[in-house]
């Protein structure tokens, strides 16, 4: 694998981006990100966010909270936030849309029925909810798309949410580039995920892209807040006034 040039996104692709994948192959690479999320501590800056809105009274009253799962993958991140709702006695309708048909598939075997997801396959970026949606979240998402998609992203999410958006993915740097591709190969994980993890890293992000797209998105410099989260996360949180 060639080293990237960190100072700038990479756009080389991503194995499980490719459309011929099969679904036990797809679905390998997913348990093993999940895996992967679960020792990083990924869930914190999502739940964190949500959290914040709890303490702050910003959440519905007398209704379920409504959330989108741009990108939901294996669905792992709404399955944690559900267990939060449940934690906190907060009322919630969830879904997750992801482009993959396999995508689906894989998060309703692994999700309890009792929990209120729902899951759909279609391109987010076209995607209509069918009852307004309150919160877009996304969780290693971003990255995959490149500028002019991102920007696009950033507008849907501003129209499609009235509550506000958290965008929760990587922090382009050398270090987890290297640690993981390391780690990756030790622990034996799925062959996607070698190859797709430091990939992901490299397609990731520091807080001047962001602010970039922010601007050519036409949000003013203060209507998200760019978060810097250990270990190696780069987010980004907008609260609609």
């Amino acid at each position: 694998m060639i080293r990237p040039d960190f100072s700038r996104r990479s756009s080389a692709p991503e194995l499980m981006d490719d459309a011929s994948c099969d679904f036990e192959t797809f679905r390998g690479c997913l348990v093993d990100l999940a895996r992967v999320n679960r020792l990083t501590l990924a869930y914190r800056p999502t739940l964190g966010f949500l959290e914040e809105l709890r303490r702050a009274g910003r959440l519905p009253h007398g209704r379920a909270l409504r959330i989108l799962d741009a990108g939901s993958g294996y669905g792992d991140t709404l399955r944690q936030v559900a267990r939060w709702a449940a934690r906190h006695r907060v009322a919630v309708a969830l879904e997750g849309v992801d482009l993959s048909p396999w995508s689906a598939r894989a998060a309703r075997d692994a999700t309890p029925a009792e929990l209120p997801i729902a899951w759909h396959t279609a391109d987010v970026l076209r995607y209509r909810p069918e009852a307004p949606v309150d919160l877009v979240i996304s969780s290693l998402f971003t990255h995959h798309l490149e500028d002019a998609g991102l920007l696009r992203f950033l507008r849907w999410m501003e129209g499609t949410a009235s509550l506000g958006w958290f965008i929760n993915d990587l922090h382009r740097h050398p270090l987890p580039y290297h640690v993981f591709t390391r780690a990756s190969r030790l622990l034996r994980m799925h062959h996607f995920v070698r190859h797709d993890g430091p990939v992901s890293i490299a397609r990731g992000f520091v807080p001047a892209d962001w602010e970039r797209l922010l601007a050519e998105a036409g949000f003013a410099p203060d209507a998200a807040v760019i978060s810097r989260w250990t270990p190696f996360r780069l987010c980004v949180a907008r609260l609609k006034p």
